[in-house]
């Protein structure tokens, strides 16, 4: 009896393992390029372009580099709705069209509120960064975000998936 208990012990364990492992796994990475008041500004951020990254998002983030970030890639236009539960790090959430124009932008996000946090349009993605970035760069509604998901990049900058981890 014992032997049938411990063989299901070691592959609830293992199956746990897998799972928390299959979360810690790095996103691809890309750059992407906003055109703001101040010029041109290249950020490096993961892309979470299917449903389990989605809903991790930047959730249990103790730090992020000023420049990095975030980029939810939904494939296609729609309302989009966010929170920060389980978020610790404020958060500036830039939600953007399908043509890679910055529809509206929510600064400050607060850590770990479940207040909802809505789209005013359908988007095609929405952009993660550090709170107050937007604001200390010049980030506006209707200004140009640059990356391939958009249909857009700028000369030399890879698309994500393709070795840029």
């Amino acid at each position: 009896m014992q032997r049938p208990v411990a063989a299901l012990a070691a592959a609830l364990c293992l199956a746990f393992c897998a799972s928390a492992a299959a979360q810690d796994k790095a996103l691809p990475r890309t750059t992407l390029v906003i055109e703001t008041v101040h010029g041109p500004h290249t950020f490096r951020v993961e892309v979470a372009a299917d449903q389990p990254s989605q809903e991790r998002g930047l959730m249990y983030r103790k730090h992020m580099q000023p420049d990095d970030g975030m980029i939810f890639d939904f494939q296609k236009p729609q309302m989009e709705y966010f929170w920060m539960k389980n978020t610790i790090l404020p958060l500036d959430m830039i939600f953007i069209r399908q043509n890679g124009t910055i529809s509206s932008i929510a600064p400050d996000a607060v850590p770990f509120s479940t207040t909802t946090i809505p789209s005013i349009e359908p988007v095609r993605a929405v952009l993660e960064l550090n709170g107050g970035r937007a604001a200390a760069l010049g980030i506006e509604p209707d200004q140009v975000v640059h990356n391939a998901i958009f249909g857009n990049a700028l000369p030399g900058q890879q698309p994500w998936g393709r070795g840029d981890r």
